[in-house]
């Protein structure tokens, strides 16, 4: 169930060189996620690059990758944009290919209303059997989808979380306290925030950083659990500067480059998004600090 994930990593899209999905790294990547940690890997989300990639991609991707893992990890499909009628067709589509879950996105440029979300959710909610994840990401939409609004999604019996990265402690500790009673998760959107929405409360993380250092981030979100919060907090600090350093270019770019670095070769990115070598000898002594876990499975 992927309402006991409670480390789901955001994959990305490996490429060949000539700029095809690598889906034979695809497969790797997400058997190496498998087993440093994630309890469910996200398929064409952001991270994913997913604006760049096709339907026919998205819908091989979520096919190999579940194959790849079977049951050892959940896989959650990005199959909503800012086309509701589209967006129904591609989850009907993952659904038949035996994906666990779905990534219902909060739809950038058009900026409905918040009615306007809840109708366009909950008729995508409608047109599957599967559960959905609600994602609020202001920072890339321009939107903020509002507690008020995702409390009323929470009732629908297919809509079972959010992935909260709005960064509104004031909003995501409202969303936590008053479906508290209920099933609904949340989970955090940003890795530096893991800490702190867990100590609120919060379910778990959709994670960049995971790509990576899978292993060090359930150990830290294991200490919260156990309510050994000192060393949480002690192993959040030391990761902290890798989470931030992730994004000092926009995502998906370092996290890859990270993995190339590591050894895991992941290719390059498809345009718009592109590696100018931004920040190369701050990132890469950055990234010498930490072990990485994807590379030792």
């Amino acid at each position: 169930m992927i309402t006991n994930d409670r480390l789901i990593t955001a994959m990305i899209t490996p490429f060949q060189k000539n700029g095809d999905v690598d889906y034979d790294a695809a497969k790797r990547l997400a058997i190496a996620l498998s087993k440093s940690g994630s309890d469910g890997i996200l398929i064409g989300g952001t991270t994913g690059e997913s604006p760049t990639l096709s339907d026919e991609e998205k819908l091989k991707l979520f096919k190999e990758v579940k194959e790849s893992v079977g049951d050892n990890a959940r896989v959650i499909a990005g199959t909503t944009d800012n086309n509701n009628s589209k967006s129904i067709e591609l989850s009907i589509e993952a659904q038949k290919l035996g994906v666990d879950a779905l990534l219902l996105t909060v739809p950038a440029y058009n900026k409905p209303t918040q009615q306007g979300l809840i109708d366009h959710f909950n008729k995508i909610a409608d047109s599957v059997d599967i559960p959905g994840i609600l994602y609020n990401v202001p920072g890339r939409t321009s939107l903020n989808m509002t507690a008020e609004t995702t409390l009323i999604l929470s009732s629908h019996e297919n809509i079972v979380g959010i992935k909260e990265a709005s960064s509104d402690l004031g909003q995501i500790t409202r969303i936590i306290s008053e479906s508290s009673d209920t099933d609904f998760r949340v989970w955090s959107g940003n890795d530096d925030e893991t800490f702190s929405i867990m100590a609120l409360g919060g379910f778990g993380i959709v994670s960049v950083a995971s790509n990576i250092v899978g292993v060090q981030i359930k150990r830290m979100m294991g200490s919260i659990l156990e309510g050994n919060i000192e060393s949480a907090a002690d192993q959040h600090k030391e990761l902290l500067p890798l989470f931030q350093g992730l994004f000092w270019v926009t995502n998906p770019i370092l996290i890859k480059r990270a993995l190339n670095i590591s050894g895991f070769n992941v290719g390059g990115l498809r345009l718009p998004m592109k590696d100018s070598g931004e920040l190369e000898e701050d990132f890469s002594k950055m990234i010498s600090r930490y072990d990485i876990d994807v590379t030792k499975t």
